[in-house]
């Protein structure tokens, strides 16, 4: 079982949450390994169908945590992802720019992103995580230290909903590169599998590298 990164991140984080970032932001996540590592990485992953999606349910996967202070894990990675942003006194986001890689667009108003689960909780429910503890779950569900949060447009977010990249792609068509090295970093690290199709699917978002 591969090491967690999570709980050492509050400390690093917590100077930076209130007030404006004094440098714009990066918009992407850490720790996305480049395409011949996403490779490498995609044939170690077992292939395997499916499973118990009939007792999912997202209340197993607890979310927003508080990171630090008054802010939780959404707010921080809009923290994180947006360029200029300023909070009040609860920590949420005032005013900032966000750009949504997904598709491309940049927003103004936080209440127009969702925090996207780049491996959708249902999917790594049925991808192996209904076996974990819910503190695992808990875990994967506020991961700061790898690829699996962005903020993205709410309603992309919602169009994505938990289907795999054999069922949905980014419109960006150049930024499915990235997102197939996000995805198979997250099924990586956490041990997940993934099914055929899916399989497929990342092998060839991979070709566009």
């Amino acid at each position: 079982m591969r090491r967690l990164l999570l709980f050492s991140l509050p400390a690093l984080l917590g100077a930076a949450l209130i007030g404006v970032l004094e440098t714009p932001a990066s918009a992407t996540p850490p720790n996305i390994p480049s395409a011949a590592t996403a490779t490498s990485r995609l044939s170690t992953l077992t292939v395997a169908a499916e499973s118990h999606q009939s007792t999912y349910d997202r209340d197993l996967f607890p979310h927003w945590i508080t990171i630090s202070g008054s802010c939780n894990t959404r707010e921080t990675v809009l923290k994180r992802d947006g360029t200029n942003v300023v909070t009040d006194s609860s920590c949420a986001a005032t005013s900032g720019s966000w750009y949504s890689p997904y598709d491309g667009a940049t927003w103004t108003a936080a209440s127009d992103l969702d925090i996207d689960h780049m491996v959708p909780l249902a999917e790594a429910w049925a991808s192996g995580a209904w076996a974990w503890t819910t503190d695992r779950r808990r875990t994967y569900a506020n991961d700061l230290g790898g690829p699996e949060l962005w903020a993205v447009t709410d309603n992309v977010n919602q169009a994505k909903s938990d289907k795999d990249p054999a069922e949905w792609q980014p419109s960006v068509s150049s930024f499915r590169c990235v997102y197939a090295r996000a995805w198979i970093q997250v099924k990586w690290y956490y041990d997940l599998t993934v099914d055929s199709a899916e399989k497929s699917a990342l092998t060839t978002m991979l070709g566009t590298c």
